[in-house]
């Protein structure tokens, strides 16, 4: 049947589990982007294209929790052209400031454009005249012209969730400019910060040729496309009232015992990844130890190291790396039942990360690009009390919105030192001062505002089509 609201993106919102009876089913996924686009597809009549995970074929289009979704099944060949390849090699890295070196493979690239294009051939058959199409990530950067040039009656949005790269590397690209006219195929493209829609109008202009002003893009054919920051955030009043609940509060004070009850726990959540920056901020934590500055007696890191594309080389060696730099660390600083950093290389359900929260004095989130950091929004909704430290990197995304939190370079340790002292030692007062106002911010502008505002935007620029009805908010 055709849809009025079509969601592609990389990743179904599901993942495949095994039932205690053997049987095969399917469980949300945890994050905010289901959260997000959940209210808006059931008032539209949507359906959700992605990937499963995995090289299963033959997969039939299914519905969960009240979902329609339609699994694109990848061949061996794809995952590792398309997605470990291009997607994870080049793009990735190239796209976070070259924290990793990216790689320029033709076969890659050859991967990218075969899977885009089912991508999109999937959304043209599935979507109803006038339809909308909301486009995920770097993933599926072709796919707008694709759709477009399938499906010209259709309202096209795409949004970026990591950052998008300034002149000077983006144009290390070979496919430069078919990426750019891939992104031009939508109405409006989202970045996450008005820089990146800077970055993206000044490329087109440089590269492309087009006329352009301010956020727009005019194009030979008439149609006009807008560049736009929408700052994605969480189901912040979900993370508080999970916070307040009962189990997370006992469990909180649980982790706190467990922990030796310490006067201050520092917390560190984050995908295992070479872009968050772990290895330097456990650095700088022993360090202060090394130094005298704190003790284990009163202090513990939490570092949880969530396992990431441990078929990719680069990952492997990231998590030799900080499991070798933890156990130096422990074995150097650390005491019988006081460990220097406790490190978790697991992941975790949304209760025990709110418990981690709300266990935490001093939330460290330090990448060194990241295109917002959702971590640092689910911390400052888990402080209902007020209280609690957070110490943020500038080149989190999350930075322009979070100004009152200990701010860092995370290329600089000495700086890091500083502000990790100082959130340690800061006075009861001025914490609340800090926390009210970020808290202020993230249930302001909470996730539900974020999708929102996306399609009431999608609805002013596009061109064709019926406008896309909001979700009611609860």
């Amino acid at each position: 049947m055709p849809y009025d609201l079509v969601i592609v993106a990389n990743r179904l919102p599901v993942d495949r589990v095994t039932q205690p009876d053997g049987s095969s089913g399917w469980r949300t996924s945890p994050g905010g982007l289901v959260t997000a686009i959940e209210p808006v597809m059931r008032a539209n009549d949507g359906v959700w294209i992605g990937w499963p995970g995995g090289t299963e074929e033959g997969l039939e289009p299914f519905e969960h929790d009240g979902l329609e979704l339609v699994p694109m099944s990848m061949t061996q060949a794809d995952i590792e052209g398309f997605y470990e390849g291009f997607s994870n090699g080049t793009l990735w890295p190239l796209y976070h400031d070259l924290v990793a070196k990216p790689e320029f493979h033709r076969e890659w690239w050859d991967s990218y454009v075969h899977v885009n294009q089912r991508f999109a051939e999937k959304a043209a058959s599935l979507a109803a005249e006038d339809a909308t199409v909301w486009v995920h990530d770097y993933q599926l950067q072709l796919v707008p012209q694709m759709l477009r040039t399938l499906r010209p009656d259709l309202r096209i949005g795409f949004y970026l969730h990591i950052p998008f790269p300034p002149a000077e590397l983006f144009q290390q690209l070979p496919w430069r400019r078919q990426l750019l006219e891939g992104l031009l195929g939508a109405d409006l493209v989202g970045f996450q910060l008005p820089g990146a829609a800077q970055n993206f109008v000044r490329l087109v202009r440089q590269r492309v040729g087009h006329k352009t002003h301010r956020d727009l893009v005019y194009l030979p054919d008439g149609r006009t496309v807008r560049a736009s920051p929408f700052p994605i955030s969480i189901d912040a009043a979900g993370f508080e009232e999970m916070a307040r609940s009962e189990p997370v509060v006992a469990r909180a004070a649980e982790i706190r015992e467990a922990l030796g009850d310490p006067r201050k726990v520092f917390l560190g959540i984050d995908r295992l990844d070479y872009t968050k920056g772990i290895f330097a901020r456990l650095r700088a934590y022993a360090e202060l130890i090394e130094d005298g500055q704190l003790d284990v007696e009163d202090a513990v890191f939490v570092q949880v190291a969530v396992p990431s594309r441990e078929q990719v080389e680069e990952y492997r060696i990231l998590r030799d790396e900080i499991d070798r730099l933890v156990g130096r660390i422990n074995g150097d600083l650390g005491r019988i039942g006081r460990p220097a950093i406790s490190y978790l290389h697991s992941s975790y359900p949304r209760e025990e990360m709110a418990a981690l929260y709300t266990a935490a004095d001093v939330m460290v989130v330090t990448p060194y690009r990241d295109g917002m950091n959702l971590v640092a929004k689910e911390y400052v909704a888990c402080r209902y009390d007020n209280d609690g430290a957070l110490v943020l990197s500038e080149f989190a995304g999350a930075a322009d919105e979070l100004r009152q939190a200990w701010l860092v370079n995370p290329y600089d340790i000495n700086g890091m030192k500083s502000a990790l002292l100082e959130a340690f030692n800061a006075e009861p007062r001025e914490t609340t001062r800090r926390m009210k106002a970020m808290r202020k911010t993230v249930t302001q502008h909470d996730v539900a505002a974020w999708a929102a505002s996306f399609m009431s935007e999608l609805s002013d620029v596009g061109t064709h089509g019926k406008a896309v009805k909001p979700a009611r908010r609860s």
